[in-house]
């Protein structure tokens, strides 16, 4: 059941933040009550749904003018401020209600030209809808309960049994202009109606003022789910026993051989709970597969159809899901050319592979250009098996045709969602940095994360990684773990994968300096320094080369796309031993070495092995206490010490970060250390 989370003390805070203006406080409740719909994944998600308020406003003249507030492109409902809310003009779009027919680009034209701010966003392509219907308050959802009630083939029957006369159907059509004039002629039909139900998309409801139109949506909601409550079987997904976890890394290799030559490999996002795992147990799942989406909005992010991967296509190995994948992207290019003749404009086939993949008895798995993508189709999926459990429990999950998918999933206003601005030049990528949380290891993580890349962050600092995780965002992902412990390398770059389904990049950052006289040195010491700066180096390394073969094995051939790059961190302690640094720098040296064999071994794969050797960095190696003392043994002060190079200024761990990320950059580049200290002759390297 949805709860009703309208909060009075809550409501009263954000008006009295909007201050005096009686447009403003108005305003604010809109907002509010689009808060609170936005917080609801049952209600809409990721950008899903449509609020509106209609108001009046003062123009450029002073003049006050009816208005309505709707939400702009490009705002999602849980984090809406009154700027995602433009204002638009109600005369011209109360006019446009006479016409016959209005493309949508006109229909994009005149409510863009009508916005009171030209800087506003976008109105919604929804807005005439939401403009015809006269009520002071409208709320558009995509409830997961509602989905399935607009599924079911006898979808006006159960809702007349359900509401009465309380709810409107309105026929499928495509969202735009015959939309709206559909929507408003039902209504006018039926004026007495609480709400209004779109047959294959959404839910509409009404009322004067924020609460009521809020209160109503919820309770109609709960209507549906009690219904449906009651033909649901016990349990809704079949029981899934817990076996061995999918093989991401190979199936992301297998989806990458059905893309564009040199573009970066898909980030994936496997939801493997016991619902998800029960519901890819069903005998019908290939059938169920084949029917299509729970509402047209969401074709454009997971496509019309998920790809299944049987258990015999499990058990074949990496052979045989290439060719699943490969079957799927003959089958979506024979859907475009089956149905792109017909479209009224040109098209250009999208990329043929799938947004959602089933995997029998294993959960299932989004598909995405970046991680926030994958996610985002994960969610829709998992609202999906939801919306097609529960119709096949109450009668029959019923969605639109191929035809209406397509016109849906090749719409220009829809496509535009997703943004035709430069891409990222590592999106997609997925880039694991041990010693992750510290200085130089998190400014290595906002310099890949700033150019696109999904970060993976390793550390033994609980605390440290829980902000370094605040930090980056939701769409990112840490590991706490000591790295030199038995199997704790292969431990995270194993849950690497099973986060982002695979790994890219990674960069062997962590490390710890050790100092001491290295002819009394203790044994102990010296062994406890060889396992953080080197071995555990190692050991990471050949987890990840493991992972770079399956990706190569999935996809079948290496071509021009990268194999994977290791980033080293290595020193210039590898080169230019400090006195009474022994313990660091012997391990490093080995290091240095380790970078080259594996540039020699790994290079004939397509995997390249780079490093940076980088000095008097202030982090979790040169402390500050580390820093008076070796300025002190030099007899300089401490800012001296710290810029004693070449250029005369201190390096600093963003200035290592983007040594990292012109490494990564450079195609033709591998068994190269750039040196990153300020000029240093005596560690420079012949």
């Amino acid at each position: 059941m949805i709860e009703n989370r309208w909060n009075e003390d809550e409501a009263r805070e954000l008006q009295d933040r909007a201050g005096p203006d009686p447009a403003a406080r108005e305003l604010a409740l809109r907002v509010y009550s689009s808060r609170l719909i936005g917080r609801d994944p049952d209600l809409v998600m990721h950008g899903g749904g449509n609020t509106s308020l209609k108001a009046q406003a003062r123009d450029v003249y002073g003049d006050l003018v009816d208005v309505l507030h709707i939400k702009g492109s490009g705002w999602d409902l849980e984090t809406i401020e009154a700027a995602g809310l433009p204002a638009v003009r109600m005369a011209p779009l109360a006019r446009l209600r006479g016409l016959a027919e209005l493309s949508d680009e006109a229909m994009v034209n005149v409510q863009r030209a009508n916005l009171l701010d030209s800087a506003a966003p976008n109105p919604s392509v929804e807005t005439l809808l939401h403009a015809w219907l006269p009520h002071r308050y409208v709320d558009h959802t995509h409830a997961t309960a509602f989905l399935t009630l607009a599924n079911l083939p006898e979808v006006a029957e159960a809702t007349r049994e359900i509401f009465g006369d309380r709810l409107t159907l309105v026929p499928y059509i495509m969202p735009g202009f015959a939309l709206a004039k559909a929507a408003a002629d039902a209504y006018a039909a039926n004026p007495d109606a609480e709400g209004l139900l779109l047959v294959n998309h959404g839910h509409f409801t009404w009322g004067p003022d924020a609460k009521s139109s809020y209160d109503r949506l919820v309770a109609q909601t709960n209507e549906v789910e009690a219904w449906l409550a009651a033909r649901r079987k016990a349990p809704l997904y079949p029981a899934a026993s817990v076996g061995p976890p999918p093989d991401l890394s190979g199936l992301r290799g297998a989806l990458a051989s059905c893309l564009p030559e040199g573009a970066a490999l898909p980030v994936l996002d496997l939801r493997d709970d016991a619902a998800m795992r029960g519901f890819t147990c069903r005998d019908d799942l290939a059938e169920l597969a084949g029917r299509g989406v729970a509402t047209p909005d969401h074709v454009i992010r997971t496509k019309g159809h998920p790809l299944v991967i049987t258990n015999e296509i499990q058990q074949a190995g990496p052979g045989a899901m290439r060719k699943a994948v490969a079957d799927f992207a003959t089958d979506y290019t024979t859907y475009f050319e089956r149905n792109a003749p017909n479209a009224a404009s040109p098209k250009t086939m999208l990329p043929p592979i799938p947004g959602l993949v089933w995997i029998a008895g294993r959960g299932i798995v989004g598909v995405g250009a970046n991680a926030a993508a994958a996610r985002i189709a994960a969610d829709i999926g998992c609202q999906t098996a939801r919306v097609m459990s529960d119709g096949e429990a109450a009668g029959e999950f019923r969605p639109i045709g191929e035809a209406d998918l397509f016109d849906m999933e090749y719409w220009s206003l829809e496509q535009a969602k997703l943004g035709r601005g430069a891409v990222p030049g590592f999106r997609g990528r997925i880039v694991l940095v041990t010693g992750g949380a510290g200085a130089i290891g998190l400014a290595t993580a906002r310099a890949f994360a700033a150019e696109g890349a999904a970060l993976f962050l390793v550390d033994r600092d609980a605390e440290a990684l829980s902000s370094a995780a605040a930090e980056l965002g939701r769409d990112h992902a840490t590991h706490h773990c000591d790295i030199t412990a038995d199997g704790a390398a292969a431990q995270a770059v194993a849950a690497c994968v099973a986060r982002f389904g695979g790994l890219d990049i990674l960069v062997s950052n962590a490390g710890a300096a050790t100092g001491g006289e290295i002819a009394t040195l203790a044994d102990e010491t010296l062994r406890q320094s060889f396992e953080l700066n080197f071995f555990a180096h190692q050991a990471i390394a050949q987890a990840a080369t493991a992972v770079f073969r399956r990706h190569t094995e999935g996809r079948g051939t290496r071509g021009e796309r990268d194999a994977g790059q290791i980033l080293f961190n290595v020193s210039k302690q590898a080169v230019n031993p400090g006195r009474n640094f022994g313990a660091y720098g012997l391990p490093k040296a080995a290091t240095f070495f380790l970078l080259r064999q594996l540039a020699l071994e790994l290079g004939p794969e397509g995997i390249r092995v780079n490093g940076v050797n980088a000095d008097r960095i202030r982090s979790g190696l040169l402390t500050d206490e580390m820093i008076r003392t070796r300025s002190a043994a030099r007899g300089l002060d401490e800012t001296r010490y710290m810029a004693g190079n070449l250029l005369g200024r201190e390096v600093e761990a963003g200035h290592v970060a983007q040594a990292f990320v012109m490494l990564a950059r450079a195609p033709r580049t591998t068994a190269h250390v750039m040196t990153v200290d300020g000029g240093n002759i005596e560690a420079a390297l012949r």
